[in-house]
């Protein structure tokens, strides 16, 4: 059985006698011998050859990939083969390269799309149907919870303006409904707080991100099968190494703390800022964070966490930031 660290060895091997082969073709060599073990954990349906091709074409796609450590990359598609989610334009998944700042290189986070959750959803057995639609300015909607819920959406055939809800529905084998409806506001409090907030699928793909959104806040009150929760605890990690159980096995490497804030280098970045969103105090706040241990900014991260009640420091406005830095002066 082929690993990863053997297949670098015969590459490094080759890099010696002079035969130094492109990133895109290391990556391709790498495929080709995992195919064994990418097999293996792919379901029936699913073959390896076109897993790998889906890949290369997505390395193509967007060149990051190619940047990124190769440990991570290939957990990304492991993760994404076991689960039986394609990358790519169907939008099954997304392989999303970010920049680690704690290890100063670029990783690959596996995330699942809306129509990948709707497919593991669909797939359990414990639901009949699973569906979601976005509301726009000009439709007829009207939606009401309690004792007695109801949803009632009559889309605009056309000039239906822009979205402002999200909503999903689960069929029961009953025959029974259960909904949730999202505004968007709802759902920007969640962008805000991904890995990629301003980059990957939450900018090229935005509707689609909100409608997974939805279904994932829907699927907290569903009856779901151990393989389903299995599949939703799989997205947005990164996996550093490659075994037979990708999910439960491999754990989480994406480090929260440390990757709040990502001075990306300008090659590696794609992501647009508003001038308007300044973030001077922020940054000086970080540099001020360097300056201690790791233990005692570990801990005053978190401090500050809990006293705003935001989940990263760069969810921080600029006042906020000023009065940190203030009080740690």
């Amino acid at each position: 059985m082929s690993t990863t660290s053997e297949v670098k060895n015969k590459l490094s091997a080759k890099a010696k006698q002079g035969i130094k082969p492109s990133p895109y073709k290391t990556i391709q060599d790498l495929l080709k011998r995992m195919q064994p073990e990418i097999q293996k954990a792919l379901p029936k349906h699913m073959d390896a050859d076109r897993i790998a091709r889906i890949a290369l074409t997505e390395m193509r796609k967007n060149p990051k990939l190619l940047q990124a450590s190769q440990a991570s990359l290939l957990g990304a598609i492991m993760t994404a083969a076991q689960l039986g989610l394609e990358p790519g334009v169907l939008g099954h998944a997304y392989l999303i390269p970010y920049y680690n700042r704690k290890t100063n290189s670029t990783e690959v986070q596996f995330q699942i799309g809306y129509k990948g959750l709707l497919d593991l959803v669909r797939r359990s057995g414990e639901i009949q149907n699973i569906d979601v639609h976005e509301v726009c300015d000009n439709d007829e909607f009207e939606y009401e919870y309690g004792l007695e819920p109801k949803l009632r959406h009559k889309p605009a055939l056309k000039d239906r303006g822009k979205a402002y809800a999200y909503y999903a529905v689960a069929k029961f084998k009953d025959g029974q409904y259960s909904f949730l409806v999202m505004s968007k506001e709802d759902v920007e409090k969640i962008r805000s707080r991904s890995k990629s907030p301003n980059s990957g699928p939450w900018v090229t793909d935005y509707d689609a991100m909100a409608k997974k959104t939805v279904i994932k806040q829907l699927c907290k009150y569903l009856p779901m099968s151990i393989e389903v929760q299995k599949a939703i605890a799989a997205d947005e990690t990164t996996k550093q190494e490659i075994r037979e159980d990708m999910v439960e096995e491999v754990p989480d490497e994406t480090d929260w703390i440390d990757t709040d804030y990502q001075e990306i280098p300008p090659d590696e970045s794609e992501e647009e800022v508003s001038p308007s969103e300044s973030v001077t105090h922020i940054k000086q706040l970080y540099k001020k964070l360097e300056e201690y241990d790791e233990n005692k900014k570990k801990e005053t991260i978190e401090m500050i966490k809990a006293k705003y009640s935001v989940k990263s420091l760069a969810l921080l406005s600029e006042e906020q930031a000023k009065e940190i830095l203030t009080s740690l002066s």
